[in-house]
């Protein structure tokens, strides 16, 4: 569950040292000037993996189904049947607004 945040371990993407634990030696606060140089990395996301796909057609959705009619003790019952093969993902997307990273170490809100 959660798997939203990266897997690397010991390494903040946004601090300067790369080490994990220099957040105690900081006294826990860091700056988001110091985030700004040209060394670090943003903490803004402006794009991301889609979850859609684009069938033979060239529609695209989350999930495709197909209709088909199975005949039982002589009735005819239609099921959609889920397609799997020849689906092409629509790849990186563009997000309208930036959002912030799920590993940004810094406490944007406190209550």
């Amino acid at each position: 569950m959660g798997g939203s945040g990266s897997k690397a371990k010991g390494a903040w993407p946004f601090s300067g040292s790369g080490a994990g634990g220099d957040s105690v030696a900081n006294g826990n606060e860091q700056s988001v000037a110091r985030l700004k140089s040209p060394r670090n990395a943003t903490p803004f996301v402006f794009t991301r993996r889609s979850s859609l796909y684009y069938d033979e057609d060239g529609d695209l959705a989350h999930e495709f189904y197909e209709e088909t009619v199975v005949t039982k003790n002589g009735r005819k019952k239609s099921k959609l049947k889920r397609i799997q093969k020849n689906l092409i993902p629509q790849g990186i997307v563009k997000l309208q607004h930036p959002c912030i990273h799920v590993d940004f170490p810094i406490v944007l809100c406190e209550v």
